[in-house]
C-alpha cells in the first residue's frame, strides 16, 4: 500500500511538473526583450528621461516626436495624454502581448499613477520591432486611457484608439 501511495505522489508531482513546463513554454515571457523595451521605453518617457526614453524610439517615431509633441520632448508627448490629476507615473509594467510574425510585438503595458495611493488601470500599447539581433524598437504608441475605457480594447487595431503615434 505504502509503495502504491508512493507512486501516485510521484505521479502528481511529474504531472504538476510536466503542467509548469508546458504553460511556461507556450506563454510569452515578461522579460522578453520587445516587451522589456516597451516597459523600459514607457518608464523613461513617463519619469521625464528623454535620452534614455528616445534610445527606444524607431528613426521614424523620433521623426514623428521631433515633429509633433510640445518641444520636440517624447516626455512632453506621454505627459500630455494623462490628466494631471492622476498626478506622476509610478511605474508600467506588462500587461500582454501578441506577436506578429518573428520580429515584431504588439504590447500592452498597465501603468499605475500617484494620485491618491497609486492611481492604477492606465492602459497603453506600443507596436515593437526588431532592429538587429537583441535591438527592439518601439515605431508606435497609443492609449494611455484607463483601462476601463472602451478604447483601450483592441489598441493595436482600432483605429479610433486615443493617443495614436504616429
Amino acid at each position: 500500500m505504502r509503495n502504491r501511495s508512493l507512486w501516485i505522489a510521484g505521479i502528481i508531482v511529474a504531472s504538476v511538473i510536466l503542467v509548469i513546463v508546458i504553460t511556461l513554454a507556450l506563454t510569452p515571457s515578461n522579460t522578453h526583450p520587445a516587451f522589456a523595451a516597451a516597459t523600459a521605453f514607457m518608464n523613461a518617457a513617463g519619469s521625464g528621461d528623454d535620452a534614455t526614453a528616445e534610445s527606444y524610439l524607431s528613426p521614424a517615431l523620433l521623426a514623428y516626436v521631433a515633429a509633433n509633441c510640445p518641444n520636440g520632448s517624447v516626455s512632453a508627448c506621454i505627459a500630455s495624454y494623462t490628466p494631471s490629476e492622476w498626478g506622476k507615473l509610478i511605474k508600467a509594467v506588462f500587461r500582454r502581448a501578441t506577436p506578429d510574425g518573428n520580429s515584431a510585438w504588439d504590447v500592452d503595458l498597465i501603468a499605475t499613477y500617484e494620485f491618491g495611493t497609486g492611481f492604477s488601470g492606465v492602459c497603453s500599447y506600443y507596436r515593437v520591432e526588431q532592429e538587429s539581433a537583441d535591438v527592439w524598437k518601439v515605431v508606435a504608441w497609443a492609449g494611455f486611457v484607463h483601462c476601463g475605457d472602451e478604447a483601450s480594447r483592441t489598441m493595436a487595431t482600432n483605429p479610433d484608439t486615443p493617443n495614436r503615434a504616429p
